[in-house]
């Protein structure tokens, strides 16, 4: 899927030319002469080199590559922090162990952490308003996730002191992050990220926020969706980057297709130039589409959660989705900039648990485990049927996606 072209400004390029030309000149100097015609030359070991390529090297045409992996809610319940408290600390490498080769494949690694996070200054809870111990965050960072959005409908749950918390802790790490700010002048200072040569941000906002308030004066504590602020802060950003993401806290929960507003929202950031938009909030899978030149993905379900989703649900609300992607950015000789994405496509995930959803009373042992990982119902029964009716939602909407097959990754 082609995407924007645009040329560089003639006085960048001057710019640019000017700052060769001079490195060349001080590199002849230090060289010598003799360097650049082709004679015998020592370094300073002492070993010969020989320079055969006397003619200009050709402008040629650039490509640089990343790969993008996506999924869904971290939803923290009490009972999975508690499984993964051992000798006084949290630890919740185990719940991740099994995805960590996969997205250690990826460059741009997301995920939404619905809910605050932060030291133990406020004390960790579950539903229905929760705090979670950043070690989560740690264990996800661990295996690659780096990119994060903070705007949910639980990110007032503990109100302004876990906003402020959940911003503290993200501040000390590399993660691309949005949603929550400590200040009018960090909520208006996007995170701009580069690997590869290619730039890309990530904006956040959410439209729900469970009846709860952002204290007066302090709207920058968290995104909440407003259309004239969102396109100020893509206008802000878009010519900035390549590669522009927007994740939305939308929706309706526990329901398969995206509702009128999410529709509406999706093809509004369209308009405004946005690549890519991840949904969240829903808890369980919707399609992937595309609407223009834009990739939406309503809802990746949930990553990780206590939720059920019981026989009759089909495990829906533990069964979610790894969407991966491949994005190009081509220059070419005449410094025109075009960008592609391709190969739409992903791992479906299940969170399993130790003990009976209905009739145990606490589960333990929470771990992700990709359906490529599965090759018979220890992990999940009636597992190849799960697997042919969530890849049907995803697609419901005639997206064509490259879903890796059951047991592809198994040893």
């Amino acid at each position: 899927m082609a995407r924007r072209k645009r040329k560089f400004k003639k006085n960048i390029v001057k710019f640019f030319l000017s700052i060769i030309l001079v490195a060349l000149v001080s590199y002849l100097s230090y060289q010598g002469y003799d360097y650049f015609f082709g004679k015998n030359t020592s370094d300073v070991n002492g070993s010969t080199k020989v320079n055969n390529n006397n003619k200009p090297s050709e402008n040629k045409e650039q490509i640089y590559k990343l790969k993008l992996l996506a999924t869904g809610d971290g939803l923290i319940h009490s009972v999975i922090y508690r499984s993964y408290y051992k000798n006084g600390v949290y630890d919740f490498s185990d719940a991740v162990k099994y995805v960590k080769d996969i997205v250690k494949e990826y460059d741009i690694a997301y995920y939404n952490q619905e809910t605050p996070t932060g030291d133990d200054s406020i004390a960790y809870s579950g539903y229905p308003m929760f705090y979670t111990p950043s070690a989560y965050v740690d264990a996800m960072r661990s295996v690659g996730f780096n990119t994060v959005s903070l705007a949910s409908n639980h990110s007032l749950d503990k109100g302004e002191k876990g906003i402020l918390n959940t911003v503290k802790y993200f501040k000390t790490t590399d993660i691309l992050y949005s949603g929550m700010s400590d200040s009018e002048t960090d909520r208006n200072n996007f995170i701009i990220k580069e690997k590869n040569n290619i730039t890309y941000t990530m904006l956040s906002y959410t439209t729900i926020t469970n009846g709860l308030n952002v204290p007066a004066g302090k709207s920058y504590l968290l995104n909440k969706y407003d259309k004239e602020q969102v396109k100020k802060d893509i206008e802000a950003v878009r010519d900035k980057v390549d590669v522009l993401i927007v994740a939305m806290h939308w929706g309706i929960e526990y329901i398969n297709m995206p509702n009128d507003e999410e529709k509406e929202i999706a093809e509004y950031l369209s308009s405004l130039g946005v690549d890519i938009v991840i949904g969240n909030h829903p808890h369980i899978l919707q399609p992937i589409t595309k609407i223009g030149d834009t990739i939406v993905m309503y809802s990746l379900g949930n990553f990780i959660s206590n939720q059920y989703g019981g026989s009759n649900g089909d495990w829906n609300k533990l069964i979610g989705f790894m969407a991966t992607l491949d994005i190009t950015k081509t220059v070419s000789k005449d410094n025109e900039v075009n960008m592609t994405f391709d190969n739409l496509g992903g791992e479906l995930i299940f969170t399993k648990y130790n003990g009976n959803p209905v009739t145990t009373p606490v589960h333990t042992g929470h771990t992700v485990i990709p359906f490529s990982k599965m090759t018979d119902d220890s992990y999940l029964k009636d597992y190849e049927r799960l697997y042919n009716k969530y890849t049907g939602v995803l697609r419901s909407l005639g997206q064509d996606l490259n879903i890796a097959p059951i047991g592809s990754r198994a040893n």
